[in-house]
């Protein structure tokens, strides 16, 4: 991850696509992307297939069962859970499979991601919390010539709308893997429903 993050700094983007192919054919980076799943809250949830996993066997194979070539998403199962309005929001719950796949190329896409992001995003953002977003806040607000106001606000249906051809065409990934991320469609109460635009919600 090192060397793509400093590839990156490089503007060598020859370089970034190799390393990053190099690292989403490693053994060592499939284990941890299996240990990574396993390790979050939403392990015990199964998708469409009902497939879960539970004993070191099952861990090994699955991690060397991630293979790009023959890889193909599942759709998602669609649930609805509770919102603090009193309204529902859906979440797409893929195969532990496929949150595995989408793992293994985090660990290829966060160096570009961190090395090229916003240096005062905090938002889903690794080792960064609230506390970092006030701070900041802090220092920008308490000198006499900043701003009198802060802007609050909600892109409303944001992810619900997100153009795959933009992000196609500005995420440094397989082209073909995304795209089957991106249009696997979701199951819901044993229906198909396709995906042609913006990205799930999960968990």
């Amino acid at each position: 991850q090192m060397r793509i993050a400093k590839a990156v700094q490089a503007k060598r983007w020859g370089k970034v696509k190799a390393l990053q192919r190099i690292l989403t054919c490693s053994k060592s980076a499939k284990l941890l992307a299996v240990k990574m799943i396993m390790s979050n809250k939403g392990a015990k949830t199964p998708g469409i297939d009902k497939v879960l996993w539970s004993t070191l066997k099952q861990y090994w194979h699955a991690a060397f069962s991630l293979r790009i070539k023959s890889y193909k998403a599942q759709p998602l199962r669609r649930i609805y859970i509770p919102k603090s309005n009193g309204k529902k929001r859906p979440l797409g719950i893929p195969t532990l499979h496929d949150r595995a796949m989408q793992a293994l190329f985090a660990l290829a896409l966060k160096p570009v991601a961190e090395t090229t992001g916003d240096s005062h995003s905090y938002g889903f953002r690794e080792k960064r919390s609230l506390h970092d977003a006030i701070k900041q806040s802090f220092i920008c607000l308490a000198t006499k010539v900043a701003a009198p106001w802060v802007l609050e606000a909600d892109i409303k249906g944001c992810f619900d709308h997100i153009s795959h051809d933009w992000l196609l065409d500005n995420i440094p990934l397989p082209k073909p893997i995304l795209k089957q991320w991106l249009t696997c469609g979701f199951i819901e109460s044993s229906a198909f429903y396709d995906t042609r635009e913006g990205t799930p919600h999960q968990q």
